[in-house]
């Protein structure tokens, strides 16, 4: 007899959390979504299991004994671009900044409700699937070239001074927002909507560290930036010295 209505798992994604009964709650809620969940609790064993087994995301707590969530994302970014989800104490924004200027892609306080879980993983693992998905084409029209940054729109890559630069898929998102509007402002509003893709808080500075970590990849000066401007009060500008001419 064919089983019907089985609902294959498709998505890995690794939890590492010392807190044994919040991944058996993060399992039991995603597994029925299509998710394949592997759960560990130090951030060695962590680090073992990213290595050796494909996942399309990782979600990570921050505090753990031993290396804790910062010392493990450190650690992965030195070898791989995979999404990483944080999970913070309530309310410390501290926690927040700092992983995500060391590349994580989300977070979420420990609060966080299965819903919310479910929305912030499948918005990581889809910016991910849409950078791999894109195929290189060397054709002039999929070359956006200003001074000696150059940015294929179809591989997603970009070059400074013929040299590529290793953006996060939400870096090169944000990025590309702010090259479509080059010349304009486009606000942290704008970028949260458009790029992230949720909800945000009135002191969301995530999208100012996500900026602070592409000016740092292209080498830009924080008082005198060469590409990406900001706009006191109003959001950031893409602008280069062949737009000021």
């Amino acid at each position: 007899m064919i089983e019907q209505n089985k609902i294959k798992p498709e998505i890995k994604v690794l939890i590492i959390d010392d807190d044994r009964k919040l991944c058996r709650l993060i399992s039991d809620y995603l597994e029925p979504m299509g998710f394949k969940l592997d759960s560990v609790h130090t951030g060695m064993d962590g680090l073992n299991m990213a290595e050796k087994e494909s996942y399309e995301a990782i979600i990570l707590d921050v505090m753990m004994p031993g290396m804790d969530g910062f010392e493990v994302l450190k650690e992965l970014r030195k070898k791989s671009n995979i999404p990483v989800l944080m999970l913070t104490a309530m309310g410390d924004e501290t926690d927040r900044i700092v992983g995500l200027e060391m590349g994580a892609d989300d977070y979420l306080p420990k609060t966080f409700s299965s819903r919310e879980l479910l929305a912030r993983l499948r918005a990581v693992i889809r910016r991910v699937n849409i950078y791999a998905d894109k195929k290189p084409d060397n054709s002039d029209g999929n070359i956006l070239e200003f001074e000696n940054l150059e940015i294929n729109k179809d591989s997603r890559s970009v070059f400074l001074d013929g040299n590529k630069i290793n953006l996060t898929p939400l870096e090169y998102d944000l990025l590309n927002r702010l090259i479509r509007s080059s010349g304009k402002v486009v606000t942290r509003d704008q970028l949260l909507d458009s790029v992230v893709g949720r909800d945000y808080e009135v002191f969301d500075r995530s999208i100012d560290v996500h900026i602070s970590s592409i000016r740092r990849k292209l080498g830009e000066a924080p008082k005198s930036p060469r590409f990406i401007h900001t706009i006191r009060g109003a959001g950031y500008m893409f602008q280069s010295s062949e737009d000021k001419s």
